[in-house]
């Protein structure tokens, strides 16, 4: 296809998209015009095409234009008032010819000239009843199935938020019994085992080593219990809960892992509800994680600022971008999508101009909000500030 012809199918398009943005247009005027006004408006038309009609004498007729003023009143008004534009129409179509001169024979021509006439023009009035009665009719099915559907989402947007809060809950009782529960039972433990060491490396007996190492692998099981609590339960239930549990991810992140992690955040940002904190730090673990895996990432940045009346979290890395291997097979950014739904957020996942990919992570506040973050952060300005090199 030739520039021409794509340049003049462009122009019909234009053409034809802004004829019908005029056409929707002057349907909603005359939509919120009241029934009087469009009562006023068709009589007169009749009238000024009677007019016309007898100012051109019987020569010419505008028995079709009649048309036009008997559908506005029909469709705007009702069908009662259609048939009544219709005989009117009649009427003043056969006045006007007889009152410009038109002979005739008996007076039952004209007589029946105005009973052809009103049948003539009550059909558009039954055939626009119809359309109209139709368009009711799928307006009324079509906000019947956007309720029924606006309802669905709503119940399986909530199931969705009650199946995450209740795997969070769990997930947290799990944890506090790794800590309240395996980690004392295990501290316990490891005392006994150390006083019965103390015990037999007071006789000398070479068993006294043997429970020494065994205490040490009781310890490193306390070790382990501890972060497998505080990775199931990560940020802690206050205002600068999500923060501390950043930092810990960067820490851990750059331990497991032996690549550069940091965690930013300029000024303290405090999140009140601990479910939406939690949210966030798992986009967040998420996010570190597939630029990790999937990326290969070297360098991983984890900010935290508020920016433009909202809060705003972001997960920089350097790797090989995880947009084409995990996008189309993998779960996690899925859920994470779902979770920036459940609390209000806008996720997005681009590319980075050098290489790697960017996630970030937009919650809005409100302007009350606002103001207790800011007074929280002032609060604590002065003894907080997380900024890791």
């Amino acid at each position: 296809m030739s520039d021409r012809v794509r340049w003049i199918l462009f122009l019909g398009y234009s053409h034809q998209t802004d004829l019908d943005i005029h056409m929707n247009g002057w349907l909603d005027r005359l939509n919120r015009m009241s029934r009087v006004w469009h009562t006023t408006l068709t009589v007169s038309l009749v009238l000024c095409i009677g007019a016309l009609d007898y100012a051109t004498g019987p020569e010419m007729t505008f028995s079709l234009i009649y048309v036009f003023p008997i559908a506005l009143g029909t469709w705007f008004v009702g069908e009662r008032f259609g048939l009544i534009l219709a005989a009117l129409s009649a009427l003043v179509f056969t006045g006007g010819n007889l009152a410009a001169g038109m002979h005739v024979s008996s007076i039952f021509i004209p007589v029946w000239d105005v009973v052809i006439r009103f049948f003539l023009f009550a059909v558009p009035v039954r055939l626009l009843i119809t359309v109209h009665d139709s368009q009711k009719t799928l307006q009324a099915r079509v906000r019947d199935r956007t309720s029924a559907l606006t309802q669905e989402i709503a119940t399986r947007e909530r199931l969705e938020r009650e199946m995450l809060d209740i795997s969070e809950r769990e997930r947290k009782r799990i944890g506090y019994d790794l800590h309240d529960g395996l980690g004392q039972q295990l501290t316990g433990a490891a005392l006994a085992v150390q006083v019965a060491q103390q015990k037999i490396a007071k006789r000398g007996l070479p068993e006294a080593a043997d429970l020494a190492r065994a205490v040490g692998l009781i310890e490193d099981g306390i070790t382990m219990s501890r972060n497998l609590a505080q990775s199931l339960q990560p940020v802690e239930e206050q205002a600068s809960g999500l923060m501390e549990a950043l930092q810990r991810l960067a820490d851990r992140t750059r331990e497991l892992f032996t690549i550069h992690c940091r965690f930013d955040c300029e000024f303290p940002i405090i999140i009140q509800d601990p479910s939406t904190a939690d949210h966030l730090y798992r986009i967040s673990q998420e996010a570190v994680s597939n630029a990790v895996k999937h990326g290969h990432a070297h360098n991983v940045v984890i900010s935290l600022a508020g920016h433009n009346e909202a809060t705003v979290l972001s997960i920089t890395d350097d790797g090989t971008g995880i947009l084409d291997r995990v996008q189309s097979s993998g779960m996690g950014l899925k859920i994470m999508a779902q979770r920036a739904r459940l609390i209000g957020a806008k996720l997005e996942i681009t590319r980075s101009a050098p290489g790697g990919t960017i996630v970030t992570c937009s919650l809005p506040y409100t302007s009350k909000s606002s103001q207790v973050r800011h007074a929280a952060a002032a609060r604590i300005s002065s003894a907080f500030s997380l900024s890791a090199s």
